[in-house]
């Protein structure tokens, strides 16, 4: 007769490997809440954010599909400084992904200062993703980091805006297409991408592997000891 306690030591093995699974993950993480996709970047943190990490919106380019009500945006998604800020503002109303805190990515250095003027500005939100988490060089084209194409839809290599002003008629930018930050005229028209602290608490990834695994612990407990038939 077999002993089950040897199944059951290699279903508790198993489970102890897919624990160690969710939990290793580095940098970037697509993840679903509330029917919407988003990005969890884990090692980018602001000074004072109320929550560990940013979320980004996996569309990079989601004014373009979903303006929340907000008029005077172009089909292809672009639009002034001050109708991004509009657009936030009723992407909150709308409490997209079942959050209202969502914001316009900044452009301070994670500590506050800068920001950055020029390439090579790592520190800056979306500087951090494209250079950091994208891996690449300046010149280099966004689209081009197979590292966020795998995660993220619709970027565009082209100028974002962030919610950082420079001056009441400037504001700063993000180059997606040559990796550099300025700032120039909050009157031209430029894509939008949102951020939020941390992550949106229905993310179901690792929650629902958790439970899994638990599951299989359990399972295996359960069973050791007994003999097979």
């Amino acid at each position: 007769m077999m002993i089950q306690g040897i199944t059951g030591i290699r279903i508790v093995a198993a489970a102890g490997l897919l624990l160690l699974t969710v939990g290793a993950h580095a940098g970037l993480m697509a993840y679903q809440a509330n029917g919407v996709d988003l990005v969890y970047d884990d090692d980018y943190t602001p000074t004072g954010a109320s929550a560990p990490g940013l979320t980004w919106t996996a569309d990079a380019n989601l004014a373009a599909s979903e303006t929340f009500g907000v008029t005077g945006i172009d089909a292809n998604g672009i639009m002034t400084w001050d109708k991004a800020l509009e657009w936030i503002d009723a992407m909150n109303m709308a409490n997209y992904a079942g959050v209202n805190d969502w914001r316009l990515w900044s452009a301070l250095n994670r500590n506050g200062s800068g920001p950055c003027s020029e390439f090579d500005c790592t520190d800056s939100e979306l500087g951090h993703l494209f250079y950091i988490e994208g891996g690449l060089s300046a010149s280099d084209m966004i689209t081009s980091s197979t590292v966020l194409t795998d995660v993220f839809t619709n970027m565009q290599d082209n100028v974002y805006w962030s919610d950082t002003e420079f001056s009441v008629s400037d504001a700063w930018y993000f180059g997606t297409d040559v990796g550099d930050q300025s700032n120039f005229s909050k009157g031209n028209q430029v894509y939008v991408w949102a951020v939020r602290p941390g992550q949106v608490a229905a993310a179901p990834l690792p929650g629902t592997a958790m439970l899994m695994a638990l599951g299989l612990l359990g399972l295996g407990a359960g069973r050791m000891g007994r003999l097979w038939p």
